[in-house]
Formats: C-alpha cells, structure tokens, sequence
C-alpha cells in the first residue's frame, strides 16, 4: 500500500538540496517523423508529448512509495544545474533501459527550455519543483501558489502540460497548505520520497551508490538531484546493483499506477 501522510501540518524535515487510470510511460508517443534516410542510415526518435498530472486512484494526497511487492523503484531527479551534467544522467539512464523522473524548477526551464524537450524524448517523466527552489513551505500563501503555479505555467508552455506531478522545493513533505495549492494548480497528488540519496552534499559517487542500493527496496521513491558529477558517476553502477536484484528502474507514474 501506498503510504499517507500521518501529519500534513509540518513542513517535514529539509530536503539535502534541495489521467485516470493507468497512465502508463511518462510521454505519449505521437509520431516518429518519416524515415528519409537512405538503407542502413539511422531511422529518427519518436517524438514525445507530456502527459497530464498522474491520478492514482484511492492513493494518498502524499506519496512517498509504490507497491512493496512489486519489482520496480522510481529514481526521481530535482531539475536544475549544468545542462551537461543532465544530459550525460539521461543518456547513462536511456543506456541502462531505464526511465526516470525529473521535478525541474521553473527559473531553470527559463534559461535551458530545451531540456524539457530533452527529458520527454528520452522517454523520461517531467513535473513540477516550483518556480525559484525557495522554502515553497514557509512562504505565505500568495507566494507560495506563485512558486507552485509559475512553474506550472513553464511546463505547460514548453510541453502542453503542467507535468506528473508536483514535488515541495526544500521540503520532503508538504504542509496542508501546499498540498492544497498544488491541488488548486492541478496536481492530484504531492510526490515525497522514502529515501535520500544525500547526493546533494557531493559525497562522491561511492557514496552515493552505497546510499541508494543500502536503502533501496520494492517500491522506493528515491531523492537525486541533475547538476552533480558525482551523480552521473553514481548513476550506472546503481542501475546495474538494482538489475542485480531484480529491480527495474521506471519512472514515478509506472511505479505508483
């Protein structure tokens, strides 16, 4: 079972740095472009579109976890930091067969639109950080749907959608409050997560790697930001430790719906 908040009045503790049904993967495929190419030349990507904010039905407000006695993890990404670095996790990412998650902050979509494009072509999952990264769960209320509903208005404009899902920026719950304002803005549900990788802190990619596969099991929602090498150095010899026990990793709405 899905794990609910037991006490939405509390911000939670401070994050390290921080569709009805079935929706299936992350991004709707809408067409492959025609293959204009002569024989042997490579056939061009799909291209994909965002889907709509996920809807887990009879799941909590909050979610920290999927099914416990599944075989899958989600590995969910804060979205900001050197494109570079984000571009280098995804392609590790694409060449395990894995899908991840991205909650990007909307001043970073601002100034790298393109990686919004980047993550659904790669197949992966896009949602909502806020709009500046700030406390989103000690600013008054004006301020804090500001945060929440500016980025909302990112993704919609850079994708068609306000994205997955909407995770508090350095908090790893929301308060009633904000729970509240992500459901005003369109979001069903507030993703949290069960473990942090702390990678956040540059610990170096050993650490990282003994973080996550320490404390990852059936289900887990894990924390790990863009923008950090020690993370892209982490990222494969996690996804081969989690093959390894027969873990797939899959993005946020495969695991939960």
């Amino acid at each position: 079972m899905l794990r609910a908040a037991t006490s939405a009045a509390a911000a939670g503790a401070l994050a390290s740095g921080c569709a009805p049904g079935r929706t299936g993967s992350p991004a709707v495929r809408v067409s492959t472009p025609p293959h204009t190419g002569g024989p042997g030349a490579p056939r061009p990507a799909p291209v994909y579109a965002a889907r709509p904010p996920t809807r887990v039905p009879d799941g909590p407000v909050q979610i920290e976890h999927g099914p416990r006695d599944g075989r899958a993890v989600a590995l969910t990404f804060h979205g900001r930091g050197d494109p570079r670095l984000a571009t280098a996790l995804l392609r590790e990412a694409e060449r395990a067969g894995a899908r991840v998650t991205v909650l990007a902050v909307g001043d970073w979509l601002d100034e790298r639109p393109e990686m919004a494009r980047r993550i659904l072509d790669g197949g992966h999952e896009l949602g909502n950080h806020t709009m500046h990264h700030r406390n989103v769960c000690a600013l008054p209320e004006d301020a804090a749907y500001a945060e929440i509903s500016r980025c909302a208005d990112r993704l919609r404009r850079l994708t068609g959608s306000i994205g997955s899902w909407f995770r508090p920026s350095r908090a790893r719950r929301a308060t009633d409050l904000v729970t509240r304002l992500a459901h005003r803005a369109g979001y069903p549900h507030v993703l949290s997560y069960d473990l942090d990788s702390l990678d956040s802190t540059d610990p170096g990619a050993a650490a990282v790697r003994r973080t996550v596969l320490d404390g990852v099991g059936p289900g887990s929602v894990v924390s790990l930001h863009l923008g950090h090498a020690g993370t892209v150095a982490a990222l494969p010899p996690i996804l081969d430790g989690l093959r390894r026990r027969g873990l797939r990793a899959v993005t946020t709405t495969e695991l939960v719906t």
